[in-house]
């Protein structure tokens, strides 16, 4: 059951719809909130903060939006899993490397928060060659009265000042300002595809498809190169670095994944260039089952620890697996997300969705995983009971007084009612970005240009 919560214009260009609904699965009973963007805006990452109380979308427009949750309360009890816009900035802008006669797009690749010290909230956002590090704050007082300007900002004339005045700070509507505190730049010559806040809260890495390099965030002049698998002739390259991140309790591991199917864990104690890696992992190949495209769709997309640093999770194109880290021969789950594009490949090829980065990631108890496929569709898999469920973020299923029910792919044979043929899926509906809230189940899922709000089913 759906219940029209708001409607409202929070931005001149940017309309956004407000509505809460009864979710009925078998993993996660929730209510949907969905913020419905201008088509312009495709949305190139999401991310909740540590609390999961903001949660910042960027886009590839170079634009972040950060959406707050409503408090509740009590002439609204059922406000609580609403996100309204927080603050919207201009992160990054279209720069062109005369050097290399190279544009450098505005797209925000990735954002990553970091823990909230004081009042202030801090991010970092990367476009292809930039990182930044931006404050957010609010600010509900201003200063009034001023010895050497008048309340209009212009300057007195000094011989005309015949008294000495205490400012006061005086109220004011909230205002939330987003500001540049550092800018680490010139730093990557190929494309960042990940930034990952250390767990010491000091230190952070960026990759790209060659390189890793370790920075402190008071620092921007510099940053170590902790990983270089460049080769002295590149006609040598057999393999580029698909994703990195921080161990989240050991300042010292980090790991990286390739696209060759691999994921290597370094130890930064062992030495300062971490081309040796600690451990390997990877699943052998079964012979019987390789083609042409076999080593297109095992290339890694995503990696993310679990929140208890025991297991890591990697995405490739069809299917999302679970390791333990202390066991590299193979994965201890896998889960697979759309087997039935296995007959598509040729064709997903030809219009080039084989390439397409999936994202995934862990509930706050690592007992559930989440990770996007084709046709708005995205999957969520139980690790305690192994059971599955595919949902669809769409604006006809989410009308007032529907039900969002699970779908069904069928691959062959007879269609059932409920089902949808693989054939009539739509490739250029896809969710590549989701994130998963650090505490509840809230789940954010971007699609395209849409994003989507999950949370438990309200009673």
């Amino acid at each position: 059951m759906l219940t029209l919560v708001r409607i409202q214009s929070c931005l001149a260009s940017m309309p956004y719809i407000y509505f809460v609904a009864n979710l009925l699965t078998e993993i996660l009973p929730c209510g949907v909130l969905c913020i419905f963007c201008i088509p312009a805006d495709i949305i190139s990452t999401v991310e909740f903060n540590y609390s999961g109380e903001l949660l910042a979308t960027g886009d590839k427009g170079g634009r972040v939006v950060i959406f707050q949750r409503e408090q509740e309360s009590k002439n609204r009890p059922l406000s609580r899993g609403e996100y309204n816009v927080y603050s919207t900035f201009q992160s990054h802008e279209p720069e062109f490397d005369y050097l290399k006669s190279l544009e450098i797009e505005e797209k925000i690749n990735k954002i990553r928060w970091l823990p909230q010290q004081n009042a202030a909230h801090f991010l970092l956002s990367t476009n292809d060659k930039t990182i930044k590090l931006w404050k957010i704050s609010e600010r509900d007082k201003r200063a009034e009265g001023y010895n050497l300007k008048d309340e209009d900002g212009r300057l007195r004339d000094p011989f005309r000042i015949t008294t000495l005045r205490v400012p006061v700070l005086m109220p004011m509507d909230l205002m939330v300002e987003a500001s540049p505190r550092r800018i680490f730049a010139n730093a990557h010559t190929y494309h960042i595809n990940s930034i990952s806040v250390n767990s010491d809260h000091e230190t952070y890495l960026s990759a790209d498809d060659l390189r890793i390099n370790l920075w402190h965030l008071e620092i921007t002049d510099r940053s170590f190169n902790i990983v270089d698998i460049k080769p002295a002739n590149m006609e040598e390259l057999t393999e580029v670095i698909t994703a990195a991140e921080c161990h989240p309790h050991q300042c010292n591991v980090f790991v990286y994944s390739s696209s060759k199917g691999t994921i290597r864990l370094c130890d930064m104690r062992a030495a300062a260039l971490c081309d040796r890696h600690s451990k390997f992992f990877e699943e052998p190949e079964d012979p019987s089952s390789r083609s042409f495209f076999s080593e297109i769709i095992s290339s890694i997309s995503d990696v993310k620890f679990s929140h208890s640093g025991r297991y890591m999770m990697t995405r490739d194109y069809l299917s999302v697996k679970v390791w333990d880290l202390n066991m590299e021969n193979r994965p201890v789950e896998t889960y697979q997300v759309h087997e039935y594009l296995r007959s598509k490949l040729c064709s997903l090829y030809e219009n080039d969705c084989i390439f397409d980065k999936f994202e995934c990631c862990w509930n706050g108890s690592d007992s559930a995983i989440m990770t996007g496929s084709y046709n708005n569709f995205f999957r969520m898999f139980d690790r305690n009971t192994r059971r599955d469920i595919t949902l669809e973020a769409s604006r006809e299923n989410s009308k007032p007084r529907a039900m969002l029910k699970p779908r069904k792919v069928c691959t062959g044979g007879k269609r059932k009612k409920d089902e949808i043929s693989v054939d009539s899926l739509d490739f250029n509906k896809k969710i590549l970005h989701t994130a998963w809230h650090p505490k509840e189940n809230v789940i954010a899922v971007a699609a395209t240009n849409n994003l989507y709000i999950f949370q438990d089913k309200i009673n």
